[in-house]
């Protein structure tokens, strides 16, 4: 279960738009570049470290090295000492305007090797601005991060303590279908139930968050076009921004059945 940061030339070699050294040529000149290797150091400079990095496929060529990445990283005490569940810091950033440079909270899940990423509703995404005292700013969004993590935890354990009917999961798996599928596709919704693994084989909130999580982002689906009849099956996730969208809408449709099953949890919240 234990997990090593990524070197230097790993990071190069599985994202080489980390280390652009210049934004691109179409931004305007109020552009103010920020090196996403630079905030690295920084970040690793208190205490988390990177874990995992993806950059986006470009259909421009003169957008390569310039193009939205993501850099997860890991507290040094959760890689120390690793648990079932570990908060993670998401780092992104592109070099030529497509995405703002921003912090978030996500969750590991050890057992399925999936990266949750938290709703803006439970923590708000922290902007990094490319002027003025970027270090403070930094610092300032990975200390909210750390100080969130018992709560974040406490916030697993709760969902992990709603059992859900069959019904309900069916709910929740129905209500998770235009996250990924327009309305003329029709899926079968009991295909985003199945689970992958034993331990999946729970009727609890957080379990049944990660399973639908799972078969949304790993494709393999099957379905109807309801518009040519003709059959499908849908492909993994690839896209950073897609994936987000997918977790977040997610967390979000979790947030809400808990508020239903226990509202005393939304009103602690």
């Amino acid at each position: 279960m234990s997990v090593l940061p990524l070197n230097e030339n790993e990071l190069r070699n599985q994202a080489p738009a980390l280390f652009t050294e210049e934004p691109h040529y179409d931004v305007s000149d109020k552009y103010h570049f920020v090196s996403t290797i630079d905030v690295i150091s920084e970040i690793k400079s208190l205490n988390w470290y990177p874990v995992s990095v993806e950059q986006s496929s470009v259909k421009d060529e003169d957008k390569e090295g310039y193009q939205r990445h993501l850099v997860r990283f890991r507290h040094f005490d959760d890689l120390l000492n690793p648990q079932e569940n570990a908060v993670e810091l998401l780092l992104f950033n592109s070099h030529d305007r497509s995405t703002a440079f921003s912090i978030s909270a996500g969750i590991y899940r050890f057992v399925c090797s999936n990266g949750l990423v938290i709703a803006e509703s439970v923590f708000e995404s922290y902007k990094i601005k490319h002027i003025g005292d970027r270090y403070n700013d930094i610092q300032t969004a990975i200390d909210k991060i750390t100080s969130f993590k018992p709560q974040l935890q406490h916030k697993i354990n709760s969902f992990e303590s709603i059992t859900l009917s069959q019904a309900e999961q069916e709910s929740f798996a129905r209500s998770s279908l235009p996250l990924r599928f327009e309305k003329h596709l029709e899926v079968d919704i009991k295909d985003l139930l199945v689970p992958h693994r034993d331990e999946d084989i729970k009727d609890d909130l957080y379990t049944t968050l990660n399973v639908i999580q799972e078969n949304l982002l790993r494709g393999n689906i099957s379905g109807v076009n309801n518009v040519t009849g003709r059959k499908f099956t849908s492909r993994e996730i690839t896209s950073i921004g897609k994936d987000v969208d997918v977790n977040q809408g997610l967390w979000d449709i979790a947030e809400r059945i808990a508020s239903i099953k226990q509202p005393e949890m939304a009103l602690a919240a």
